[in-house]
């Protein structure tokens, strides 16, 4: 498949390359990314606020696995809502539930779709019926469990 050229002109074949990098590592120091891409430090940390101010990049975040703390349940949940209208007040409430860790708004039989993780399915549970069913709104839900994450990745660039 062809490369597509991003839609913003600002972005050049070095910021490309810049992001291809820090995807596949976000912890490797600039240094290391000017010697690759054979410019000085300076332009990487000039690139990179650049990136920023144009919103390619959105904040650095520490990822974890959740299994290893303990969240050993990963389900999806389609939520329907009696109302379209009621999208926003409903995503208020939903961002006061912590076990919610994707939540998009979708075309087709779901108004909501969400990834939640849990510790276990007692707790699943429990997150479901006391919390997001009880949202205002919330016609009602389906749940899928997750048994493996066979892909999770970024877009590639390169």
């Amino acid at each position: 498949m062809p490369h597509r050229k991003p839609q913003n002109l600002e972005i050049d074949n070095l910021d490309i390359q810049i992001l291809s990098i820090l995807m596949k590592n976000a912890t490797t120091p600039y240094t290391e990314i000017a010697k690759e891409l054979i410019v000085s430090g300076g332009t990487i940390h000039v690139r990179m606020k650049k990136l920023e101010e144009l919103g390619v990049i959105k904040g650095a975040s520490l990822e974890v696995n959740p299994q290893k703390l303990g969240y050993d349940v990963t389900a999806f949940l389609g939520i329907f809502l009696e109302k379209g209208s009621q999208y926003n007040e409903a995503v208020k409430q939903l961002k006061n539930v912590p076990e919610i860790v994707e939540l998009h708004y979708t075309t087709g039989s779901w108004s909501i779709f969400a990834k939640i993780v849990c510790h276990d399915t007692n707790h699943l549970r429990e997150v479901l019926n006391e919390q997001i069913q009880s949202v205002k709104g919330i016609q009602r839900t389906e749940t899928f469990i997750s048994l493996e994450e066979s892909i999770k990745r970024q877009i590639t660039l390169e």
